[in-house]
């Protein structure tokens, strides 16, 4: 029988593991209606930690399917609700027909070897033909990110990496990965999509750029010394005094800096054209500004300002071609744990938006302790995020 693509999403508050899945499978089976599921997506608050090779079990044996990644996460998100620090349970299960699943696990004993050499890391993740996107979950406390995302780029490179952190734990040791049938506590886990899938992937870092871009003409590691000759506070002090009030007041509550990734037609630079990086402090002896990340001379930076609205309206104008055409299948949604009602001063913030511009579509996903996304062509781990992937059918190929 040849099926559609179809997505279902299923959500559940219920503490009592054999309730909770009970209700999951019921859901998912009436929306499915007896469509395989291809890939299950699985997140769940870390009450259940303790039973989640049960929950696994359920899942797996109730809905069969072919691949199975989740964890836990102190927050998770279903089709229309944001549900934080709460008990719950969100799922998104897709039938995704003629389309590849190369699953990967990554626990190595080695991590420099396996992130080293193209030839150990391409047998561990898998490209088939025509791959799409690699969907990553990873254990923040052994995983090794910074590296594992450089290794997608420098192996896969071109091919958007997206997904998020793990949270929800405060030590090694903490938190939970699901894999198919299998239950693991450290580690990457994922898997590369491949064939007749059309994905979007959209990373909103929900920050405007405020001021002109200027070159870093000194820096080390993370430290900024000099931005266009001048200390880094000269700058901070103009912007300051061309800014509005309302501005100003965001200023004082904290200031980011973006590093300019893609190359922008006659050098005007936009919001996607930055990765977003968090401004620390001021280096007491020296007046550098102690920032996120690690920078060079020469980059072209800009100081952007970050707050509710402006998390709204960035994530609102990434979406917007979404307009043009037919609604998504379904989609994945990791956002940061510092967003939600740590954010906004309603609850359901982002998903709100989505449902929104998309529709009432199936979705999953979670809070994360960093999100992972591309900017440009090259993939990133960011904070304060909302990274999604939004999948449809294939375009049918053009007349020859």
């Amino acid at each position: 029988m040849k099926y559609a693509m179809r997505f279902a999403s299923a959500l559940t508050t219920e503490p009592q593991v054999e309730t909770a899945g009970r209700q999951l499978v019921a859901q998912i089976a009436a929306q499915m209606d007896d469509h395989p599921v291809d890939l299950l997506l699985v997140f769940v608050s870390p009450h259940f930690r303790t039973t989640a090779t049960r929950l696994s079990q359920i899942l797996n044996n109730e809905l069969s399917p072919r691949v199975m990644l989740g964890n836990t996460a102190e927050g998770v998100i279903g089709r229309d609700r944001e549900i934080e620090q709460s008990v719950a349970v969100s799922v998104v299960a897709a039938c995704l027909p003629d389309v590849e699943l190369a699953p990967f696990a990554l626990r190595p004993a080695n991590w420099e070897r396996l992130l080293a050499d193209a030839n150990t890391f391409q047998t561990q993740v898998s490209t088939p033909p025509e791959t799409r996107l690699f969907l990553l979950l990873a254990e923040p406390f052994t995983t090794p990110i910074d590296k594992l995302l450089a290794s997608f780029n420098r192996f896969h490179p071109g091919l958007p990496t997206v997904g998020g952190l793990a949270s929800g734990a405060v030590r090694p040791g903490g938190n939970v990965l699901f894999f198919n049938n299998q239950v693991l506590t450290s580690g990457a886990v994922g898997v590369a999509v491949a064939g007749p899938v059309d994905v979007d992937v959209i990373v909103s870092q929900g920050c405007r750029p405020v001021g002109q871009p200027l070159t870093v003409t000194r820096a080390h590691k993370n430290l900024i010394y000099s931005l266009a000759e001048e200390s880094p506070l000269v700058h901070l002090q103009d912007l300051y005094q061309n800014l509005s009030e309302t501005d100003r007041d965001l200023l004082q509550r904290g200031v980011f800096i973006g590093r300019a990734i893609a190359t922008a037609p006659d050098n005007v630079l936009g919001r996607g054209d930055f990765l977003i990086r968090g401004v620390m402090g001021i280096d007491q002896q020296s007046g550098a500004l102690v920032v996120g990340d690690y920078f060079e001379n020469d980059e072209t930076v800009q100081f952007h300002l970050r707050d509710a609205s402006t998390a709204t309206e960035d994530l609102e104008m990434m979406l917007a071609p979404q307009l043009f055409f037919d609604a998504p299948g379904g989609g994945l949604l990791f956002t940061c744990n510092g967003r939600g009602t740590h954010l906004y001063d309603h609850p359901n913030g982002d998903i709100s938006t989505i449902q929104k511009i998309v529709g009432n579509i199936s979705m999953a996903g979670f809070f994360c302790a960093g999100e992972i996304g591309p900017i440009g062509n090259t993939n990133f781990l960011h904070g304060h995020t909302a990274s999604m992937v939004l999948f449809r059918p294939a375009a049918p190929e053009p007349p020859a």
